[in-house]
């Protein structure tokens, strides 16, 4: 089964899932209210395909502009959201983590879309059961996480509530192998499995600089000879953005406020308040030119 697939918000994780699915056969509606970031979104949908054009058909070009205009085909774009539910077998969203937001989007959704559309947030941290329960289709609601880059990584987590139906857990499954990924079932807890694991770890090395037992470089080098990881855990924060790292830990300490390795890190909380966010900002941990 292909889908008819509504993005909301096309964001640069959602414009390249988008670009993901598109280019496995599936019709993309790309949904904002500002025509300019959906023209942008669309523009940068079909820049990336071009880059992967040029390793994939590097001697064939006319097949490879051939493949670029066939995904793009998929595409579409809209500033109605409501409008473009009501052709949507799977809404998948990606708007900014703030559950009320995210609610009062699914809460009118709900009203407009097809009883067999499938809701799905793609949200890293909050927890799907509370954005589910502004709708009235908790059965047909879940989680797909994606990670960036997301056209290279293989992971998806697909999170099912205890009110997901079986159906609806194993359709999220299935669409996300039909992406080319590789689907782990996750339960409707705190950072599901990656997040939950990595966040703290990510947090401890900070807390472990904070404490002097190592500078950022050394603890970096240290995690990517010692365990192999490709990125040391410093640049990894940049990379995934300070602010995130702060609202991901924040919301967890406020749910959990008794747990350790959920309390807030000085240092941080000061580059936030500077905005040094990491990568994006040019400044986190390390300076970027």
């Amino acid at each position: 089964m292909n889908y008819n697939k509504l993005t909301l918000t096309p964001s640069i994780m959602h414009r390249v899932t988008s670009e993901v699915a598109a280019s496995t056969g599936h019709s993309v509606t790309l949904v904002d209210t500002s025509d300019d970031i959906l023209k942008k979104a669309v523009k940068g949908i079909e820049g990336s395909l071009k880059r992967v054009v040029k390793k994939k058909f590097a001697d064939k070009p006319e097949a490879g502009e051939e493949f670029v205009q066939k995904v793009l085909q998929n595409v579409s774009t809209s500033t109605d959201a409501g409008s473009a539910a009501q052709g949507a077998d799977l809404v998948l969203e990606a708007i900014v983590e703030n559950l009320k937001i995210k609610q009062d989007l699914f809460s009118g959704l709900d009203k407009l879309a097809p009883a067999h559309t499938i809701f799905a947030s793609n949200t890293s941290s909050l927890p799907i059961s509370d954005i589910a329960s502004s709708t009235n289709r908790l059965d047909r609601f879940g989680g797909l996480h994606f990670f960036n880059p997301v056209p290279m990584m293989k992971l998806v987590e697909v999170i099912g509530t205890s009110a997901t139906s079986q159906e609806t857990f194993d359709s999220l499954l299935n669409f996300s192998k039909m992406l080319g990924k590789t689907p782990v079932s996750c339960k409707d807890t705190p950072g599901f499995i990656v997040n939950r694991l990595l966040v703290p770890y990510i947090v401890e090395a900070i807390r472990l600089h904070e404490r002097g037992h190592g500078s950022k470089e050394d603890i970096d080098i240290a995690m990517k000879l010692g365990a192999g990881y490709p990125m040391g855990p410093f640049e990894l924060s940049d990379y995934v953005g300070l602010d995130t790292m702060k609202f991901i830990m924040d919301g967890w300490n406020e749910k959990d406020p008794d747990n350790p390795l959920f309390a807030p890190s000085e240092m941080v909380n000061k580059l936030v308040a500077e905005g040094k966010y990491g990568k994006k900002t040019g400044e986190g941990f390390y300076k970027y030119k």
